[in-house]
């Protein structure tokens, strides 16, 4: 299994429903700190927010994104569990799989690969929410 898709059904298993993170950001941190990132949790009420950074100079780049999903409503509606991530032929299922566990999964497998290779002149930041399917106040 590929790094990518192993981080993304890592998320996809914790029921993440707005505002609760359901220590999503937390794998997430101890991802982005193993590859050099300095990492500091903003929590707001219910809210959980990270922001990570690398880089002491240079223009600074920064992925936006969030963890939390929609409530999955009626489960019998679903062909699968949607916290229990699926694969069935080319498709991942489950709840934020789409929107946006498996491209959080990426940029952080991505930012990985390239400081693994790389050592750039810019900074690098991840900005985190828990509150972007919600009411967006704290996050």
């Amino acid at each position: 299994m590929s790094a990518t898709l192993d981080l993304a059904k890592q998320l996809i298993e914790r029921a993440s429903i707005t505002p609760d993170d359901k220590d999503c950001q937390q794998i997430l941190s101890e991802r982005l700190t193993a590859a050099g990132f300095t990492c500091k949790q903003y929590p707001f009420d219910e809210v959980s927010n990270l922001w990570a950074e690398i880089g002491e100079t240079g223009p600074l780049f920064v992925f936006a994104g969030h963890t939390d999903v929609v409530p999955p409503g009626p489960l019998e509606e679903w062909s699968f569990d949607p916290f229990t991530p699926t694969e069935d032929g080319e498709f991942l299922y489950g709840r934020g799989a789409a929107d946006m566990k498996s491209s959080l999964a990426a940029m952080i497998t991505a930012s990985e690969s390239f400081l693994a290779d790389n050592s750039p002149n810019f900074r690098l930041g991840f900005l985190i929410t828990s509150d972007e399917e919600g009411q967006a106040i704290n996050g």
